[in-house]
């Protein structure tokens, strides 16, 4: 009877800590999802998205309009990208509405990014002249983000120029107004 008894005990035992291992091993499967996206932001030190540029008349006759000074490096271009495997992504910008008066040539230039975020941010292209046609201003942005405000991300500066000596005379009093848009495009 003893006998029987340590061998009941041992099967029980035997079961149990079966029993409590099964439960130690359990699992889950957690799926995790980071999606695709892009945004852009401007910040502008005098708190708005608008610029204006406009050459300094001369001070005596017989001189030119003074273009050196037709130049503002108030805006900021901040982002976050998050981006597919093997991909990257420019920052493309282009006219979209408006049209620079005739014999000037519209610029910008980006900064380098001030490294106040992380991650592979954009290397700027150098300075781009403005057209209706979209031009990279940065390129090979991964995923990153640059921080949010003025010193945060990559400085613009604008520049407005005479397009040469010999377009002097197709300039003419005016004030027009252009829109400039920034978009994020996949580089393949």
């Amino acid at each position: 009877m003893n006998n029987i008894f340590k061998l009941c005990f041992f099967i029980c035992l035997l079961f149990t800590s079966s029993a409590i291992k099964a439960q130690k091993d359990k699992s889950v499967n957690v799926g995790i999802t980071i999606m695709e996206s892009s945004s852009l932001n401007f910040i502008n030190l005098a708190g708005n998205t608008a610029l204006y540029l406009q050459p300094t008349a001369p001070t005596e006759a017989g001189n030119a309009l003074d273009f050196s000074n037709a130049t503002n490096s108030d805006i900021w271009l901040n982002y976050s990208s998050i981006v597919r495997p093997g991909t990257s992504k420019n920052v493309m910008v282009q006219i979209t509405d408006g049209e620079i008066p005739n014999g000037l040539t519209l610029k910008v230039i980006a900064g380098e990014d001030v490294k106040e975020g992380k991650g592979k941010t954009g290397n700027p292209t150098g300075q781009v002249v403005l057209s209706n046609q979209a031009k990279p201003v940065l390129t090979d942005l991964k995923s990153c983000y640059t921080g949010i405000g003025v010193a945060k991300g990559h400085n613009l500066t604008y520049s407005l120029e005479l397009s040469s000596l010999d377009d002097y005379n197709q300039l003419t009093s005016t004030t027009n107004t252009i829109s400039i848009t920034y978009t994020f495009m996949e580089n393949n």
